[in-house]
């Protein structure tokens, strides 16, 4: 399998995947149509206008929540704003009613309040295997978004998600969601068991200057890539760059991995663009 860029949005039945900015991806597996993390609204500029980190987007919405398809799921991996933003996921309930939700068990109270009260939420936590539709199947991971943190009733506040689905030609595909988290052991092994082909891991990485702030950070370029050499896996698509100026990496510097790196083979995403999944 290997990954080739085409212009232009994803259609029904294609196996491609489109970054929709920060951590947000539309991803088709040839028979589902698979929302992740979207943040396609100026909600949080709004928030802290004024402030010193202002959140002031640096590229446009790159489509309305009013103008998406109907997505078949939503995965959502935790309650940040830019990850669980009420001003695109309301909207998609009000269109879609029954459109079903995955969300962080620890923080389903947050998810009600977002996403709507009568939204179809299906609560999930670390080690969970679930089957939201026929063909495709899910593996709930842990997340660290610098650290790994619990409630009350040990549910990981933090989430990535294993999607595996079959190829029109039987082959069966392994997609990693990362969320936003840091390298620890416990990802070590739920990538072991999992496998996945491709990665999609955040790149922005993290400093004490910005924890002080209140901005808890990710793991490095370098650290992405060494986690797939451990994991075995041959594929790796960054995200979590480009959207706001406190909280992103040089873009340069993943221009210059995408040209020396060989493995794992590095994606850069853009937007307006569609990796397809070729066999």
């Amino acid at each position: 399998m290997r990954v080739e860029a085409r212009p232009g949005f994803p259609e029904r039945g294609d196996v491609a995947i489109a970054w929709l900015g920060q951590a947000g991806f539309w991803i088709e597996t040839g028979q589902h149509s698979v929302l992740i993390d979207p943040y396609l609204s100026d909600s949080l500029a709004r928030k802290y206008a004024g402030k010193v980190h202002d959140h002031r987007r640096m590229m446009p919405v790159p489509i309305a929540p009013d103008a998406l398809r109907r997505p078949y799921l939503v995965l959502i991996t935790h309650a940040h704003t830019d990850h669980m933003d009420p001003d695109t996921l309301a909207p998609l309930v009000e269109r879609f009613p029954d459109l079903p939700f995955v969300v962080p068990r620890a923080k389903m109270e947050v998810a009600r309040e977002r996403i709507g009260q009568e939204a179809q939420l299906i609560d999930v936590t670390a080690g969970d295997v679930i089957e939201p539709l026929a063909g495709l199947s899910i593996t709930v991971m842990p997340a660290a978004h610098e650290a790994e943190e619990r409630d009350l009733e040990g549910n990981h506040v933090f989430l990535g998600y294993g999607m595996a689905f079959d190829l029109p030609d039987s082959e069966v595909v392994r997609l990693y969601h990362s969320g936003d988290t840091i390298p620890f052991d416990a990802l070590d092994d739920a990538l072991s068991s999992f496998k996945p082909d491709i990665a999609l891991l955040p790149v922005n990485g993290r400093d004490t200057e910005r924890l002080a702030a209140g901005i808890p950070g990710n793991m490095t370029l370098e650290e992405a890539v060494l986690l797939c050499g451990k994991a075995g896996i041959p594929w790796m698509i960054p995200h979590h760059f480009g959207m706001f100026a406190f909280n992103t990496v040089d873009e340069q510097v993943i221009d210059v991995a995408v040209e020396t790196i060989m493995s794992p083979r590095l994606v850069k995403p853009k937007i307006g663009e569609a990796l397809h999944l070729v066999g």
